[in-house]
């Protein structure tokens, strides 16, 4: 493409994945565009994005109307997996199975860095199927069980011990993309149609809690920060306070920035690793 033309008519995607302020491989980057361009991303995800929140409040709203607390975990895991075979692209599957190794590793990062006796957590999927069997759940429950910990074993001085940089590797990953979809649906309207199942099959407690997890994420960056000595990962914080518990979240929304925000951070750690893999010993 010739300058003139470049300037007449930019091009929209090849600058977003070229954009030297994003600090992801180029090859994620690419994958995370590939995904917004897709015709669902540009036609369904402005229709289903709001349909969804009006109805997940209306379904939260009714079950805290009903005096019978019911859950159903295993109808949600079945109806996710089913729905993520059937009706999801594999990049965006593949993009979601990511991001559950991705907060793991974050996770243990500050878990192996601080005072605390906490286990590493075990939550590192590597198929469509490892998403199910409460995964959902346990993923956001891992968030709270590590702050938890930090709050009651405060972390010693950090500048006597070396970082563990450790274990923040990425498994080869199987979306299943040999399956017969019946559609190829982009990650964010993915997202607003499984956020139903979601607010119907956990209760209300259990709903709440999940969406606030996200509310961490400032939290986790700020740790990262105070930990590596690197304020980088303070840019990406929101400003949301995890003091305050909204009730008013457009979910699909605060899970894609969620995601996205983890993927910074990350890519952010392993260029540290391989910066304090290169200074001499």
């Amino acid at each position: 493409m010739s300058e003139a033309a470049v300037r007449s008519d930019p091009p929209l995607w090849e600058a977003v994945v070229a954009d030297p302020s994003v600090p992801l491989e180029r090859e994620v980057v690419q994958m995370i565009a590939d995904d917004q361009r897709r015709w669902t991303r540009t036609w369904l995800y402005p229709v289903a994005r709001p349909v969804s929140r009006i109805l997940a409040v209306l379904i939260v709203a009714a079950k805290r109307l009903t005096p019978v607390r019911w859950t159903a975990h295993r109808l949600m895991d079945r109806l996710c997996l089913w729905f993520l075979r059937r009706f999801v692209s594999p990049l965006a599957v593949e993009l979601l199975i990511r991001h559950f190794v991705i907060e793991t590793n974050l996770l243990n990062f500050i878990v192996r860095n601080t005072a605390t006796e906490l286990e590493p957590v075990a939550l590192r999927p590597t198929d469509l199927a490892g998403l199910g069997n409460r995964a959902v759940i346990e993923h956001d429950i891992n968030v709270y069980v590590v702050l938890a910990a930090l709050d009651m074993k405060p972390a010693g001085p950090l500048d006597t011990v070396p970082l563990n940089y450790s274990d923040l590797d990425m498994p080869v990953l199987d979306p299943e993309p040999g399956r017969r979809r019946l559609m190829r649906l982009d990650i964010q309207t993915a997202l607003c149609l499984m956020n139903l199942p979601f607010a119907a099959c956990l209760t209300p407690d259990e709903y709440r809690r999940a969406v606030h997890s996200m509310r961490f994420d400032d939290s986790i960056l700020a740790l990262l920060a105070d930990l590596t000595g690197d304020p980088t990962f303070l840019r990406w914080q929101n400003g949301d306070l995890s003091v305050r518990a909204d009730s008013n979240t457009d979910v699909p929304r605060a899970v894609y920035r969620h995601a996205v925000v983890c993927e910074y951070a990350h890519a952010r750690l392993v260029k540290l690793a391989a910066e304090s893999e290169a200074e001499p010993h």
